[in-house]
């Protein structure tokens, strides 16, 4: 605990100084790489924050842990994300889930947070399956027995001292939230019990017990200890809240992020469990470095505590060796060796299981750490890379390691192996060299991808890694590398249908639907592939297959398909597989690029399908709808595939175009956040509105660019805190107030069973208060809540209606629900319907 205050005394004192210095307190150009190697070894600390979803992390206070103090620090995360909005592009679902799961590494890369998920895969059963109000109803699907084993399989696993779950388990939180707390409370004590998940002792796994839980206070009456944690950090140039938050713009998709000053902040803690003590300060109780724990040892261990305590002072040097990267160098593989001799000696002591598996541990942790600042300091320039990127079965891949020693020392038996998945070939020369100052050498593979290749997936370990070690003053070093770029085993062909989802009209029978297949070729050079479409019985399909011949590797070609269902096609759901033969090999896969700057590029792979349903949709063929695109929603394109004549609005449209043309205009989910000539030209829209036209707007964020008193034609404002305004219940049953408005009579009659089958939620972000201008025109509410009547609000202004809605239209359509084709074409049909 000295050590600690110390710390926090030192660190205040930079505080009360920054007025005088700012950046001139930058004395030398800090070598952060160095100091993020180096300071972990002044504790052995290790802490776990829990929560559900990307970007739960408590970014300032692991910034402050990780980077501040050096602690070992993780965030366990449940699922990925799938089941939010995006905010920078279209994915949803697994795709998005993809893109939050990287965010996520990116963020812990600026802050040194170790990244993990509970949630193993795509379409994992613990998945973000959207807002939940309740833990049972989140554990429910998630599954209970499932999510707690993968829980209590990690604790033992990392072996946390420290648990803080970033949220409480109250009722103003996601249930999501709430179930993770619930978890890692449960934890806190079955972690250590042999008979919970028993399996996981006989797999090699150790009981282990949590020494503190903490939850963050959220009155004073909870707070128990407070930490400052709003110090400047002249090493990385900013506070620890600052570095959160520099950590939190890496959440793109979710908009995060802010700029915010160097100023005081605490962070309040409950200590809720304790096998320690009941002393509230953070480390009391849990050693907080090998001296500490060199006490802790019997008497008759003396051999042991001098080692302990030896081995200490020795990382210490390390660290005030900084920023001597020779020193650095040096001392990190003579301590190495420290390390290594301390755990045989460890494994051969009499002490207790528990004491031994401790210290095991924290040695285990020291011996890595020690091997990244010796890397660190050593500045052995690693680069390898792959001939080819993407790969497909059967290809041979050439991967070269250039190994470059700035440092000044010489480094022995430098040697690079690749690591890659069993049944991979491999063969190389040259792979041990001895690097002098300045010298560089490069190492070569020839790597045979089998036939029996896993494919590619996101959230598995890179296909080829390289593991580099070198040798000095008798002590080997090893790092693993990730290759340059993403390393992908693909099908030889991936197929992109375009529609994805069709809608066969009851009503009104297409006798042709198109369907483009985009063909990408992912072989090394030339191909060729048959493609063809596998329909349901009684469609007819045109051409029956193509023939498509490729020169290189990536080049995509289309080929156009026409569709025709039959005439006294049913109701219902439907789907048509596309397929691609090549060499004898039948491909049948979407490849779905994902590729942003700020996280590389992945790719994610599902079934080459369109996924169809057939309903009756009435609709006035006549109508002309203007659709302000945000970038956050396809449903224009879902509804001109529908049938129904969609003009996506431009910029200059926006600012010049007549829009008295439309019948309806229709504003995307959340415009006013990502369209800002929408904003710039909202007043024409309200003119549009006040000379006779009908206006849909659909759900928005009270901070998307949304003014209360002056974006719609009367004040409305949108309920927040957001929790509290949403139905989540996809299923609650919902009340029609105004049953002979038009609105449910034009052009469909709508009926109870418009309302059945909804994903994920019926309306979130309600609005929380309007003008009387406006009417209401559906009630529902989640279970035992009062009822919301704002999810469909209209207003005449002038001549022609206003009408915003925050039900979730996007999310009924773009999953092809027919009632929310039925119901919202009705709404952008009113103007026609007077």
């Amino acid at each position: 605990m000295k050590k600690f205050f110390l710390g926090l005394l030192s660190t205040l004192l930079v505080v009360s100084l920054l007025p005088f210095s700012g950046n001139a307190a930058k004395a030398q150009e800090s070598d952060v790489d160095l100091w993020n190697a180096v300071k972990p070894l002044e504790t052995t600390v290790t802490f776990l924050n829990t929560g559900a979803h990307p970007d739960d992390e408590r970014s300032d206070f692991l910034a402050y842990l990780s980077r501040g103090l050096g602690v070992k620090t993780s965030s366990l995360i449940g699922n990925r994300g799938e089941g939010g909005q995006n905010e920078i592009g279209d994915e949803l679902g697994n795709g998005l889930g993809i893109i939050r799961s990287r965010e996520m590494i990116e963020a812990a890369k600026i802050t040194g947070v170790k990244a993990f998920h509970l949630s193993e895969t795509t379409s994992d059963a613990i998945y973000d399956f959207g807002f939940s109000k309740s833990p049972e109803d989140t554990l429910a699907q998630w599954g209970e027995d499932l999510t707690y084993e993968r829980l209590i399989r990690f604790i033992r696993t990392y072996q946390p001292d420290i648990v803080m779950p970033s949220f409480r388990n109250v009722d103003s939180q996601h249930g999501h939230h709430r179930a993770m707390e619930i978890l890692s409370e449960r934890a806190f004590k079955d972690a250590a019990d042999p008979a919970i998940f028993p399996e996981q002792l006989k797999e090699g796994l150790s009981v282990w017990q949590v020494k503190k839980l903490y939850l963050p206070a959220e009155s004073k009456e909870q707070t128990e200890t407070s930490i400052e944690i709003g110090m400047f950090d002249p090493i990385y140039q900013m506070s620890y809240p600052q570095l959160g938050e520099q950590s939190r713009f890496m959440h793109k998709s979710q908009g995060m992020g802010n700029n915010i000053p160097v100023a005081p902040r605490q962070i309040n803690l409950e200590l809720l469990y304790s096998a320690v003590g009941d002393n509230a300060e953070l480390f009391a109780g849990v050693p907080y470095n090998f001296k500490e724990w060199s006490q802790q040892l019997p008497k008759t261990e003396n051999d042991l505590k001098v080692h302990f305590t030896k081995l200490q002072g020795k990382l210490d040097s390390i660290v005030s060796a900084y920023p001597s990267k020779e020193q650095v160098f040096e001392q990190s593989q003579s301590t190495l060796k420290e390390v290594r001799n301390l755990q045989n000696k460890t494994k051969q002591s009499k002490l207790s299981a528990a004491l031994k598996n401790d210290l095991l541990h924290k040695l285990s942790i020291k011996e890595e750490q020690l091997q990244t600042a010796s890397f660190t300091a050593s500045q052995l320039d690693v680069s390898a890379s792959s001939e080819f990127n993407i790969l497909t079965k059967g290809q041979t891949t050439n991967v070269t390691v250039t190994l470059k020693n700035n440092g000044k020392q010489k480094l022995h038996n430098v040697s690079a192996d690749l690591l890659v998945p069993e049944g991979w070939n491999i063969t190389s020369k040259n792979k041990t060299t001895h690097l002098a100052p300045g010298e560089s050498k490069q190492i070569s593979y020839q790597v045979v991808v089998p036939e029996d290749a896993e494919y590619y997936h996101a959230y598995k370990t890179p296909a080829i890694q390289a593991a580099v070690t070198y040798e000095s003053t008798g002590t080997k070093t090893s790092q693993i590398k990730d290759l340059n770029g993403t390393i992908a085993v693909l099908p030889d062909v991936g197929l992109t249908l375009s529609p994805e989802d069709i809608v066969v009209n009851t009503a009104d029978i297409q006798e042709a639907i198109p369907v483009t297949v985009k063909v990408k070729n992912y072989r090394d050079g030339a191909a060729q592939s048959s493609v063809a479409l596998k329909a349901p019985e009684g469609w007819k399909v045109s051409p029956s297959n193509a023939e498509v011949t490729f020169s290189s590797q990536l080049e995509e070609k289309s080929i156009d398909f026409t569709l025709a269902p039959p005439k006294d096609i049913k109701a219902g759901d439907f789907k048509i597989a596309a397929e691609a033969a090549v060499n004898g090999k039948t491909f049948n896969s979407t490849v779905q690029t994902i590729n942003y700057d700020h996280i590389g590029t992945f790719y994610y792979e599902y079934p080459a399908q369109v996924n169809g349903v057939a309903f009756e949709l009435l609709k006035n063929d006549s109508l002309k709808i203007g659709y302000v695109e945000s970038g956050f929603d396809k449903v224009a394109d879902y509804l001109n595939n529908a049938g129904l004549n969609v003009t996506k609005l431009t910029e200059a449209d926006l600012k010049t175009a007549d829009l008295s043309q439309y019948d309806s205009i229709v504003v995307g989910i959340r415009a006013y956040l990502s369209r800002a000539d929408l904003i710039a030209n909202n007043e024409r829209l309200k003119e549009y509105v006040y000379n006779g036209g009908h206006l849909v707007v659909q759900y928005h964020k009270p901070g998307d660019g949304w003014n209360k008193d002056t974006t719609a034609p009367y004040p409305l404002t949108i309920g927040n805190p957001s929790i509290k305004w949403r139905v989540t219940d996809e299923n609650a049953k919902v009340t029609v107030l105004q049953p002979d408005s038009p609105l449910f009579n034009y052009p469909n009659k709508i009926t109870d069973s418009d309302w059945d089958h909804w994903i994920q939620e019926r309306g979130l972000y309600y609005p929380m208060d309007w003008d009387n201008h406006y009417e209401t025109f559906v009630r529902m509410n989640d279970p035992g809540e009062d009822p919301f009547d704002g999810g469909i609000l209209m207003a005449k202004y002038g001549q022609g209606t206003y009408l915003y809605t925050n039900l979730v239209f996007y999310r009924q359509i773009q999953g092809q629900v027919p009632g929310g084709y039925r119901i919202f074409t009705n709404l952008i049909s009113y103007g026609a319907s007077n």
